[in-house]
């Protein structure tokens, strides 16, 4: 079974080495696509050194060094090359284009943005850690409300609110997506790209899951599976179909558009009938989450060549974090007292 798993891992990441990236309109440019090739050999893009192409495989072989014989030094070696070949490559083109009046354009689904220090995206890098620490902030408040906080149910011990161990999975996946946001903005490789996109549509998947499960009351487990199946079906075919066929950034962007604003209508529905003691910050969540949905429509190129749609997205899901996780809480207290009422009067 481990050995089983170990070949799906692997499968999984050599898919994802080795599956072209090319899709947007400015990686599809003649000029653009020229400058990389060359860079990648002569490791220089005009009068801009590219310390990691000038290394050659065979040169390896003649170093006394250990690690420099090692594959995956080899390959890091190259997708370091292309990396850096890539970013030179389109930051000169860009300054061509502007000079003669064009609009920036996209390379590989990204508008071209401006390095700081290690990080390739600087701005929301940053964003992204923070969410991640917001999450793991708001779930660890969470885990000490329903386990400490909360009464427990007398026989089994566990929490009374139905919806626990859904939200500890919701975190933990939460919490994925971030770090590999973080990562992928510090380091944008082909690896890091396909790892960042498939565990925001796990997340998204997930979310869509959930959603159904509390919004219908679903506590059923064979109901529950019955709900998920189909959802956890389509979300792994789709990230299958990303990873090993073809990164289609548009068919990935309304596939994740129409399960945003599927949860946003029905959470928003479901606030107002329910009349849920806590549905104006629930409001307030869905009206965040419609304005960072407009803002990845949007998406429009940087300012100043560091702030650009995404990084003001994840600003506003740096709030939304914190208020997502309050109405968590809020929602456990709400389900707990009612439990807890209806057994008194049994």
């Amino acid at each position: 079974m481990a050995g089983g798993w170990l070949r799906l891992c692997l499968l999984f990441a050599f898919g994802f080495l080795f599956v072209s990236l090319d899709a947007s309109h400015g990686d599809r440019d003649p000029i653009y696509r020229t400058c990389v090739e060359q860079c990648e050999e002569i490791g220089s893009v005009n009068d801009i050194s590219v310390m990691h192409c000038q290394f050659s495989p065979d040169a390896a072989h003649l170093n006394s060094s250990w690690y420099m014989q090692e594959p995956l030094y080899l390959q890091w070696k190259q997708l370091n090359c292309r990396s850096e070949c890539r970013y030179h490559c389109m930051m000169g083109r860009e300054k061509e284009r502007k000079a003669t009046g064009l609009t920036p354009v996209k390379y590989h689904g990204k508008w071209p943005l401006k390095r700081a220090f290690v990080f390739q995206e600087p701005v929301s890098a940053t964003l992204s850690a923070l969410n991640l620490l917001m999450h793991f902030i708001g779930w660890l408040s969470f885990f000490s409300l329903v386990y400490y906080k909360l009464p427990l149910r007398s026989q089994t011990k566990r929490p009374c609110y139905e919806y626990t161990g859904l939200l500890h999975i919701y975190g933990l996946l939460s919490m994925n997506a971030c770090f590999w946001k973080a990562i992928f903005h510090t380091l944008d490789f082909d690896l890091t790209e396909k790892f960042e996109i498939s565990s925001a549509v796990a997340l998204l998947g997930y979310t869509v899951i959930l959603s159904l499960l509390r919004i219908f009351n679903v506590r059923d487990e064979a109901s529950r599976v019955m709900f998920a199946a189909p959802i956890l079906s389509f979300v792994t075919t789709h990230i299958m179909y990303l990873n090993f066929y073809e990164l289609d950034y548009d068919w990935n962007m309304k596939v994740c558009l129409v399960m945003s604003v599927a949860q946003l209508i029905m959470w928003s529905v479901w606030a107002g009938v329910s009349r849920h003691p806590s549905r104006f910050r629930l409001w307030a969540i869905m009206l965040g989450f419609a304005s960072t949905i407009w803002l990845e429509m949007k998406d429009f190129p940087p300012y100043e060549g560091y702030i650009d749609a995404n990084a003001l997205s994840q600003f506003i899901n740096l709030i939304l974090a914190y208020l997502l996780w309050s109405f968590f809480k809020a929602d456990a207290v709400f389900r707990t007292s009612a439990l807890v009422k209806k057994v008194k009067h049994q």
